[in-house]
Parts: C-alpha cells; sequence; structure tokens
C-alpha cells in the first residue's frame, strides 16, 4: 500500500530547494506520461515538465518556491506555496499565490501536477495597458457595497 502522506512531503521538500541543478530530480518523483497543467501550459511527459522548469530559469530572475503547507485525501495532494521571483530586466520582484494539486497512481508516481494561481491578478494586472483593463472589469464585476 503507498504511503500518499510521505510521497506528498516529498514532493513538496523537493519544489522548496528546487533548482537548474536538480530539475532531473524531478522525474524520479513522476509517471512516465506525468501530466502538467498551469495557466500557461498542458502537457504530458517527463520530458516536458522538466522542459517548463527549466524555461522558468530562462525567463524569469532569482525564482523560488516557498511550500506554506500541504495536505492528502486520498490519493490526492495539495501543496499551497508562494512562487517568488523578479523581472529579468526591471528587477522587481513579485510573488505569487498559488496551489498544487497533486494525483498519484497506485505506486505513488505523480500522475498528474495541476496547479492552480489567479494569473490575472498576480500576473496579467501588472501589464501596462492590460493591467488596467482587467482591474477596471474586477471593479465591475465585483459586490458593491450596500
Amino acid at each position: 500500500m503507498t504511503d500518499y502522506a510521505a510521497r506528498a512531503a516529498a514532493y513538496a521538500g523537493y519544489f522548496a530547494r528546487v533548482s537548474p541543478d536538480n530539475l532531473d530530480e524531478l522525474r524520479a518523483f513522476c509517471a512516465p506520461d506525468v501530466r502538467f497543467r498551469d495557466p500557461f501550459n498542458d502537457v504530458r511527459g517527463q520530458d516536458q515538465i522538466v522542459r517548463i522548469f527549466a524555461q522558468m530559469y530562462d525567463d524569469v530572475a532569482a525564482p523560488t518556491f516557498e511550500v506554506v503547507d500541504h495536505a492528502v485525501s486520498g490519493s490526492r495532494g495539495y501543496i499551497r506555496w508562494i512562487f517568488r521571483f523578479k523581472h529579468k530586466k526591471t528587477g522587481k520582484p513579485f510573488a505569487v499565490d498559488g496551489m498544487t494539486e497533486v494525483h498519484f497512481d497506485e505506486m505513488g508516481r505523480v500522475a498528474a501536477h495541476l496547479d492552480h494561481w489567479d494569473v490575472a491578478s498576480q500576473l496579467y494586472e501588472h501589464v501596462p495597458v492590460l493591467g488596467s483593463i482587467l482591474r477596471m472589469i474586477r471593479r465591475r464585476l465585483a459586490l458593491k457595497p450596500s
């Protein structure tokens, strides 16, 4: 019987220390046909997930994941995190709060890594012009004070 709690803790621990030097360790956690989904990607396979994280190190400066909490329910794991990085050109710091839903297979390997975070408020609203449009839409859709 697979100890999903131990597997989730190990996976969360890996992300707390992930770096360009240890990206290949990700393969040991994942099933060969692992699915990875975030607001920008929806891919399958260990090579693809490693490529996504390698690209992250090319696209932003000083990326780190702070694992805030993790939990397990059956063969599902949930990892709350804060992704911190700096814009590569301006040096402007960003912090993105999110959660990863992890589906484990019967062997305890990650079969799916599904990231959930609000790309509009945490990234797009910082883009000139686009940000002002998104903030306006958010204000129009928000509950009006009584």
